[in-house]
């Protein structure tokens, strides 16, 4: 869902207390000012949080309680020119979850639409920490990465996985 005005951390402590699942993509970023050289955990994406429920739920939500009305739902134009809301696929969104949640220099952020329409081979992660997560093989800086995307939204990328550990897929 969308988020206005950058308030996606109080949306999440909104949905926590709730005990609403939901997952905000958050990165270390060097503090400026007073706390210059300090690193802090910020939303990875702004404006964005995903919620595990339904519609009903949300507009229901979103009717009563006052603090989730900065909420917006994402839409999309299907193939038939209807605009739906978007939903993540369950797989799509675990392996999502489990890359984007690795707070280190292995895994970073980049710019979802640059991989809109380009060609990769997808692959499975065979063994190590990602065993199991599907993504698509890219050249990011001269450098081959395991991209994780949620078409449309979002996508991390793995800086390294040796080539013995991914299964090409179709």
């Amino acid at each position: 869902m969308r988020v206005t005005y950058n308030r996606e951390m109080k949306m999440k402590d909104c949905f926590d207390q709730m005990k609403i699942e939901n997952f905000l993509p958050m990165r270390y970023e060097i503090g400026d000012g007073c706390s210059s050289g300090m690193e802090k955990l910020v939303p990875a994406i702004h404006n964005l949080i995903f919620v595990r429920s339904n519609q009903d739920t949300i507009t229901e939500l979103k009717m009563s309680k006052r603090e989730l009305s900065p909420l917006r739902y994402m839409m999309r134009e299907t193939e038939s020119g209807k605009t739906e809301i978007m939903t993540v696929p369950e797989k799509e969104m675990d392996d999502f979850i489990r890359v984007a949640s690795v707070k280190n220099d292995s895994v970073f952020y980049v710019d979802a639409s640059n991989y809109i329409n380009k060609i990769g081979k997808k692959v499975r992660i065979t063994s190590g920490q990602f065993k199991d997560v599907v993504g698509v093989i890219k050249r990011i800086k001269n450098n081959k990465c395991v991209v994780v995307r949620i078409e449309g939204i979002a996508a991390v990328a793995i800086a390294y996985i040796p080539a013995r550990f991914l299964e090409e897929i179709s």
